[in-house]
């Protein structure tokens, strides 16, 4: 093979010079043939008849095949084969090969195998991408992890983006509900991983999809669709943003009182950065989420309830438990079951058309409303000056500064008796009534406490409940043990 400073001379001298191909070759001692060889070829290259041969690679392939299979189910991402380890074991075997024909050797049967990435295009509002990403946030001085969600609308490149406490069934409904309204409509199609909160089992390439994702995608009219299981580069597009805005718009570690004021932070963040950020096309991704606009399916009337419903019973302290976390409810309802709704931030219990809604607290932490306990507290003045604390803030005034009068000038033993009482009060007579009666005696009394009983029991409170009045002629007569014996002797014949 000539040197590629020979082949340009010849090349030259042919082409440019307009000399024969007779007088170059007796001028460079080169045949004829081999003069027209190089004119014909422009870039010129080794060519060999047939493919070399490697004997000693080809008397231990076969056996590197076999142990490609034998052992992988032994390897995982990070204890992976290498071409040195096989190399190892092959000379232990007793096969004489080199590392770098068992380097070769592999490197040729990764490129055979090697997945082709077909070039896509999108078109306006017919494909997002979702999916979670760890990140860390400092709430209230304290740094911890949160889950980011990300939706990204690949046309535009347009982004929404939320974060939660979980990565659960519950964050990815809400992610979505929110991001439909953020957006003002709902793409053609959407594409996940398979995730264990959306996808139940996966039966070839279909998937048989959670009753609430389901649900979801029913409400909105969406097409799910999701990428083959461990191939997260089919959905490439939200995995290379979602590192961006970790490193755009999370670095450094974002602050705040709130997780959901860090979220609102980093969405708008974001979306001010989308009027300026250009697009491959020239123009910005503003400008490009304004042609999907008018491509999304309308949003439903009613959004999804992204909340889930839970039946739950009360124990013997008048609580529930809720993801680890525990919440007070009426002691009324000890031993009965009620309803809970949960929420991202919110929980809701209801009982027999009452609600009560708690924020949401972390797991080990307790929610506690002593208004549910008052006809306990009634008959309990220590387990009253225990509590008074939190109590009084919620029956508000003129408690509160009846309580500190008496502490004052008879200490907490007493004025948690006196608080009691009027709790027992407000337990029989309801609350409205007893705060009037009480307000009157602070303003008109000083806080002794033998005079403020005296005036609360000299104040008229409403002894019982008012009777519709077509049931007023009615008199019902209590019932005797006697009686029941009367009756089941035959009394009536």
């Amino acid at each position: 093979m000539l040197s590629m400073q020979t082949v340009h001379i010849v090349r030259h001298k042919v082409l440019v010079e307009g000399l024969s191909v007779q007088q170059v070759a007796r001028d460079l001692g080169l045949s004829r043939t081999t003069v027209y060889k190089y004119l014909e070829v422009l870039t010129p290259s080794r060519m060999e008849a047939a493919p070399r041969r490697h004997p000693v690679l080809d008397a231990v392939s076969s056996r590197i095949d076999r142990l490609l299979t034998e052992w992988h189910s032994r390897t995982t991402a990070k204890q992976r084969l290498t071409a040195a380890r096989i190399h190892r074991q092959l000379l232990t075997e007793g096969y004489t090969v080199s590392d770098r024909s068992v380097r070769q050797y592999l490197r040729q049967k990764r490129l055979q195998s090697a997945e082709v990435f077909v070039p896509l295009r999108y078109r306006p509002g017919e494909l997002a991408e979702v999916d979670f990403f760890d990140v860390v946030v400092e709430e209230r001085g304290q740094q911890r992890h949160a889950w980011k969600f990300l939706m990204r609308l690949m046309y535009s490149g347009y982004d929404f983006v939320w974060l939660y406490d979980r990565c659960d069934q519950l964050a990815l409904l809400d992610g979505h509900v929110r991001a439909f309204a953020y957006f003002g409509g709902v793409p053609q199609r959407i594409a996940y991983d398979n995730l264990t909160s959306a996808v139940r089992k996966i039966v070839g390439a279909e998937r048989v999809l959670t009753e609430r994702f389901a649900a979801l995608a029913t409400h909105y009219l969406f097409e799910p669709c999701f990428a083959r299981p461990g191939e997260g580069h089919d959905k490439g597009g939200v995995e290379s943003r979602g590192k961006a805005i970790r490193l755009q718009h999370l670095t450094p570690i974002p602050a705040g009182d709130t997780l959901k004021a860090i979220a609102e932070a980093t969405l708008t963040e974001v979306g001010q950065a989308s009027r300026t950020k250009g697009h491959a096309s020239g123009q910005s991704v503003w400008q490009l989420f304004q042609e999907e606009c008018p491509r999304f399916r309308a949003l439903p009337a009613v959004a999804f309830d992204a909340r889930r419903t839970q039946c739950l019973l009360v124990n013997n302290r008048a609580m529930v438990q809720i993801e680890g976390a525990k919440y007070s409810v009426p002691s009324t309802r000890v031993g009965r079951t009620i309803t809970a709704s949960i929420g991202v931030e919110e929980i809701c219990l209801g009982w027999q058309g009452e609600t009560h809604v708690y924020a949401k607290q972390p797991r080990g932490a307790q929610a506690i409303t002593y208004r549910h306990y008052l006809p306990e507290l009634a008959r309990k003045p220590q387990a009253v000056r225990q509590v008074a604390p939190e109590l009084l803030p919620e029956l508000g005034e003129p408690y509160q500064t009846l309580w500190d009068m008496l502490t004052k000038t008879h200490g907490e033993r007493e004025a948690a008796r006196v608080v009691a009482k009027l709790v027992a009060a407000i337990v029989a007579h309801g609350e409205g009534a007893v705060t009037t009666a009480l307000t009157q005696v602070m303003q008109s009394e000083s806080a002794d406490l033998h005079m403020v009983r005296e005036r609360l029991q000299a104040v008229p409170l409403p002894t019982r409940i008012a009777v519709p009045e077509r049931l007023a002629g009615y008199e019902v007569e209590a019932g005797k043990a006697s009686d029941y014996d009367f009756l089941l002797a035959g009394g009536l014949r």
